[in-house]
């Protein structure tokens, strides 16, 4: 079995982690990987051996069985820009507060192997979306897709900015907000919740559109098909505003036209039995939980 291994290059506090992973991957005759930033920041302190690195550029390929995630859900959302089409399983060992995306336990980095060896997961397809402007935006290059959400925003005011909205071509209406949130469903428990928008099953169909601070307070979330070409113009008082894509940022000029869609390839999600979203989500929401006392 062939293994990736992603982290942070700031999250030197996973090292102890990533030993017990490792020593557990060897009791199944398995081969690991390193990202090679992050195997600079642990080789540093002396205590692992030599592997194999790769990076954003180079060393992935689907001959990959697994890739492992040490971080926070932020991370996960790096890390699919070194899968990409590769159709390589991700999962996410959370060394900071439970998320959404990287839901094993650190104290539980063992079960990873373990549970993946005996069969106890399933492989979730996880919808991205893509986004598409006249002009070519150098910020992005070919990273040009999102897990979570595209979103775009003011720049440089406080002032509203107005954000025309078609679908399919056909016009649905124009925000005047913060700005707007476009999420998949794996990106409903994240930017566009707490802006008051709908949690959707990982594996709906659908695209939600969720306003930001908006104005007209008869503005809610629409959750529209994942079929569905969306075309927004950004107009305000300023010359430009924010597009971004997960945690990457660009500054696109007003008036452009923005197209997001679908993107055409999927990222392969590693859901274990133990660790469901169904489960993560009663855990992170609190569900079922008598908080009168």
């Amino acid at each position: 079995m062939k293994v990736a291994i992603y982290g942070q290059t700031y999250q030197n506090n996973a090292l102890e982690h990533v030993v017990a992973f490792l020593d557990e991957l060897q009791k199944s005759d398995s081969e690991a990987y390193f990202e090679e930033d992050f195997y600079k920041l642990l080789f540093s302190s002396g205590e692992l051996s030599a592997y194999k690195t790769f990076n954003i550029v180079k060393g992935l390929d689907n001959s990959f069985d697994m890739f492992v995630s040490f971080g926070g859900d932020g991370t996960i959302l790096r890390a699919i820009t070194y899968v990409r089409e590769l159709d390589i399983p991700i999962v996410g060992v959370n060394t900071g507060r439970l998320g959404f995306l990287s839901t094993f336990k650190k104290e539980d980095v063992r079960k990873v192997i373990q549970e993946f060896v005996s069969g106890a997961y399933t492989i979730v397809e996880r919808s991205l979306l893509e986004v598409h402007a006249v002009e070519e935006i150098p910020e992005f290059g070919d990273l040009n897709f999102a897990l979570n959400e595209i979103t775009v925003s003011r720049k440089d005011t406080t002032s509203m900015i107005t954000v025309e909205t078609h679908l399919n071509n056909e016009y649905l209406t124009s925000y005047w907000a913060d700005g707007l949130i476009v999420s998949t469903p794996t990106g409903s428990t994240g930017y566009s919740l707490s802006c008051g928008g709908p949690v959707i099953a990982p594996t709906a169909k659908s695209l939600v559109l969720t306003p930001i601070a908006p104005h007209n307070l008869n503005a809610r979330p629409l959750v529209v098909s994942d079929d569905t070409e969306i075309r927004l113009r950004v107009s305000g008082r300023e010359v430009y505003h924010l597009l971004s894509l997960d945690s990457r940022i660009a500054t696109l000029e007003n008036g452009k036209e923005i197209l997001v869609k679908k993107a055409g390839f999927t990222i392969k999600m590693i859901e274990y039995t133990s660790e469901s979203f169904f489960k993560t989500l009663r855990n992170k929401l609190l569900w079922g939980e008598d908080r009168r006392n």
